[in-house]
Order: structure tokens, then sequence, then C-alpha cells
């Protein structure tokens, strides 16, 4: 009964956060693989289309984007429209409402962890409190990462492979189809998922096969996967030929030529598939490198433990410990000559299990670069394997406080100033003194994650917001870049607001210019320039905890 309502109050604090919202920024990618681009497809607003998503160099599915951003700003949209809400279009809507949307998903992994648990002999509510405690669902599992969709596809797929009939050992009968189709989809999504996917459909094969069925009937499951998977398939490269190219419907009846095979000659001239495009560009390992290169092994000893903590660290010993049981058990074979030894033994929780979660780990471990979302989807084979009933008892303060660190490091302090900062700015573009007398802003952001113009809510017509994104550049670059804008501050009604962390704030006073004005947002933490240790026992604390935005002043004098 606690360990109910524990959960209870733990989805809720999962939905409630979304709507506050959480402040923390974990990654660009959570904008700009799908709000970001949806919000200039269907909002008409300015924004910044990735190099994934040009028509030059397509590597993600259009799909999955359109089904989730593009649904919700498709609905905030049309209730604006109607004037059912006359202001539905603004930084919060933006910026919640996809997550909104992906948070009532991540109550699939709930689902499927309720379901998986007596199935794999694990604790079902237990379980249920480890994966909702867990920052990693509070935090990653409620942003728009197309890791969160393989991981709640990679859980589709478990459920699909662990039910059994009632009194009896074979998968459910329309496990095939609907395997076909799930694979299919997460491998469009993310290329990755077949590392996922993997371990599952081989169980699933081994069911399918042990189950005594007759030939016709093996042959007829497998025919069913194969021709969903091809049929969804044919849907998603359909759809992004659509996205990514000219052609449309009105083409294809224009065809001077009518055949059926000038037709099909036209589609494979402009046929877009982005899951061969995103393997050619990751597997050059020049590419690579670009995004950042990595030990290989940085999965295993760093990202595991960032991720999941001491629950990591139990399934490696757990690994060693069923590895070292199995070599000793096939050494007994060798000599003695005893036969086989069942290699699927329960000891140490289900070997399956754990298979699930290394054989994963070990696939993406293979590429150079390794980040920890990339892991996310592993939740839940290595929930269901701590949870048995004799397993992470002894760590629960452990666990507690790990995970109240996680969200609050993921959760409000990373880059945590940046989504507010550009709240303001919306609510200060669009104020009434600018709407009745046109200003011009030029906001350069600097030292900060790349700002998700989309949240400015601006349209793609209007000329009066420019927005500089300087990354990561040197004192000298910034200094120049800053200078020069400040000689172009002829304007009356010109603003030039400069977006910096609290640790550069210092370079900015060697530039030669003053401000007018100084707002700071607290808290912000980059990981690219984090604060010094003494400076933060100092009174200056908050100040290099806080992301400054400047506004330049016209007069400026020379510090």
């Amino acid at each position: 009964m606690v360990a109910r309502a524990l959960w209870a109050l733990l989805a809720a604090l999962r939905a409630g956060w979304c709507l506050l919202p959480q402040s923390g920024y974990l990654h660009p990618d959570e904008f700009f693989q799908a709000p970001e681009v949806m919000a200039g497809d269907i909002l008409n607003l300015q924004v910044y289309y990735p190099w994934e998503f040009l028509s030059k160099s397509p590597c993600r599915t259009v799909v999955f984007p359109l089904m989730t951003s593009g649904v919700t700003y498709w609905v905030i949209k049309s209730l604006q429209q109607l004037d059912i809400c006359s202001s539905c279009i603004n930084s919060y809507t933006l910026l919640v409402s996809p997550r909104l949307l992906f948070t009532i998903f991540s109550f699939i992994l709930d689902y499927s962890i309720y379901r998986l648990a007596p199935f794999w002999g694990a604790d079902p509510w237990k379980a249920l409190v480890l994966l909702a405690g867990s920052y990693v669902t509070l935090v990653f599992y409620t942003r728009t990462f197309t890791n969160t969709l393989e991981g709640l596809l990679f859980a589709l797929l478990m459920v699909l492979v662990s039910s059994r009939k009632s009194g009896g050992r074979s998968a459910e009968p329309t496990s095939s189809s609907l395997l076909g189709v799930i694979t299919t989809a997460g491998f469009f999504n993310r290329p990755t998922f077949l590392a996922f996917a993997l371990m599952p459909l081989l169980y699933w094969a081994s069911l399918i096969v042990g189950s005594q069925k007759s030939i016709k009937t093996l042959i007829n499951d497998f025919l069913k996967f194969i021709l969903c998977a091809c049929f969804t398939a044919f849907v998603f490269i359909t759809a992004d030929t659509f996205y990514f190219t000219s052609m449309s419907l009105d083409n294809l009846y224009s065809t001077n030529k009518s055949s059926i095979i000038d037709v099909i000659v036209q589609l494979h001239g402009k046929m877009v598939v982005t899951p061969f495009n995103f393997l050619s560009y990751n597997l050059n390992p020049h590419n690579l490198a670009l995004h950042g290169s990595h030990p290989r092994v940085t999965h295993f000893t760093v990202n595991g433990v960032m991720l999941f903590g001491i629950l990591h660290i139990l399934a490696i010993g757990a690994g060693f410990k069923m590895l070292k049981k199995y070599v000793h058990q096939l050494m007994l074979v060798r000599w003695c000559c005893r036969g086989l030894p069942g290699l699927l033994v329960h000891s140490e929780g289900s070997p399956i299990l754990l298979l699930f979660y290394f054989v994963p780990l070990a696939f993406l471990s293979l590429f150079s670069h390794q980040e920890p979302r990339f892991l996310i989807p592993l939740i839940l084979p290595l929930v269901l394997f701590s949870a048995s009933p004799s397993r992470a008892v002894k760590w629960k303060l452990l666990i507690v406080l790990f995970n109240l660190l996680g969200a609050l490091l993921f959760g409000c302090l990373h880059q945590g100033g940046l989504i507010p900062c550009l709240f303001h700015l919306e609510q200060l573009i669009h104020s009434p003194a600018s709407s009745s007398h046109p200003q011009h802003y030029t906001l350069l952001f600097a030292h900060t994650y790349m700002p998700p113009r989309s949240l400015l809510n601006i349209k793609k017509t209007d000329v009066h917001v420019e927005v500089i994104d300087m990354a990561g550049a040197g004192e000298e670059t910034l200094c120049q870049t800053v200078e020069q804008q400040a000689s172009n501050f002829t304007c009356s009604n010109c603003h030039i607001f400069i977006i910096i962390p609290g640790t550069v704030r210092a370079t900015i006073t060697k530039c030669g210019v003053s401000f007018k004005n100084e707002t700071l947002l607290f808290p912000h933490l980059s990981m690219e320039d984090p604060p010094q240790i003494p400076v933060l026992s100092s009174g200056n604390w908050r100040s290099q905890l806080g992301l400054y935005i400047l506004e330049l002043n016209r007069d400026h004098q020379s510090l």
C-alpha cells in the first residue's frame, strides 16, 4: 500500500514538474530534433533548421516530429484560430505542450513495468517506484528526445515478446505483426534501435521455434513480421520523400507518360530513406569526431553510472558473477562430459534481463561518440532486474540521494537560465510598448547552449529580431562582435542584448562597452564554463551560478 501511494506521488510529480515547467536544458537535440522544426513548419515561426532536416542531407524522419510536436502545435494553432484561446501561442505553450505529450507517453513505461514484472520475477510495485523515482524518468522521459521515443518503443517490444498465453509458453499470435511495425518504426526513429531490438527479437524467435508449432505456422509468423516491417518502411519512406523533396501527388498525376514504370522511376529518383543517410553519416569516424569522440568504455564506466548510479554497478557485478559461473560450467562440461549446462538458470536475477541490458550497451559502445542519453532506454530491463525481492533494499538511501541530486542538476541547474531567459525576452519583444512603437532587437548569445528561436514566438515575416549565436567563442572573437554591434548601434528604437553565463561576465567588461540594464537569472550552471570552487565559497556564488541579460548602453563609454 505504501509503495502504491509513493508511486502515485511520484507520478503526480512527473506531470506537475512538466507543467511548472522544468528549467534545465539537457541538450540542444531536445528542441532541434522536433519542436523547433515543427514550429517553423506549422506555426510559421522563425526557427533554426538543423542540418539533419535540410533537403540536401535528410537524416531524420519527419513522421515522429509530425506525430508529436506537430500535433500539439496544430492543436494550439487551431484553438487560437477559433478564438477559443486568443493567446494560445506563446513561449510557455510552445515549450510545455510537446513536453506534456511526451510526459503522457512516459507512462507507457509504467504500464510496461506493471505488465512485465510478474513475468520476470520482479516485485511490480517495487519496480514501479524504482522507475518513477529515477531522475531519468522525471527529466529525460519528459523531454522531446528521439531517445525518449526509442525507450518507449523498446518497452513495447519487451511487452510483446514477454507475453504468453495463459497456461502456455507460446507468444501471443498478434505479436508477429506488431513486432514488425514497432521494430521498423524504431529503426526510422533512430537506427540504433536495432541494438535494443536484437535481444527481444532473438528471444521472440526462440519462443516461436521452441513452441512446437508446425513449419507452416512458423513461416506464417515470420512472414507476418517481414510484411508488416516492409509496409511500415514504405509509409515512412513515402512521408519523408514528400517532405524533403518537391514530390507530391500532383507531380505523380501530371507525369507526361502515365505508365506505372515512369511513376516508379520518378519515385526511385527522389526517394528519401533517412536511416540509410543517418548510418552513412555516423559510420564515418570523421563525422562522429565533429560531435565529440569518447573512449569506447565511456558508456560502461561513466554514462551508465551517471544515469543509473548504484543500479548500474550492481548489474555489472551480477554480470561478472553470471559470466564466471557459466565459464565454470563450461569447463565442467569439457573435463567431465556431463552435457551442456542450462544457460538460463535463475541465478542472481534473470540472466536474460542482463543480456537485454548489456547487449545494447555493448553495441552502442562500438561507436566513438557516446552521450548519456543514448542509454536511457535501458532503464526498463535494469529496473526489472533490480526489483527482485533480494535486490537494492540496503541501497535505498543511496538511490534516493542519487536521484535527488540528478533531478536537481539536470532538471533545474544545467543551463537552467536559458529557457527563463527566452521567456523573458519573448515577453519584452511582445510587450504593448513594443507593439505600439516597433522596435528592433539584437540578441547575442554566448557560451550557452543553442537557443531555440521558436520560444521567442517571432513570425517568419517579422524582421525586427535578430538572433546571433556565438556558441563558445573565445574572448577576442566575442569582444570583436560586441564592439561591432555597439558601433552599429545608431537607431533610437534599437536594443542590443547580450546573454552570457556569470562565469564569463568578467570577459565582457574587457570589451570596452557599457550596459544600462542587467538582469540575472538564477540558477544557471554551464558545464562548459564551470564556476571555480573558491569563487563559489565567496559571496559572489549567486552571480557565478546565474545567466546575465545585459542591455547595451546606446551612449556606450569605454570601461
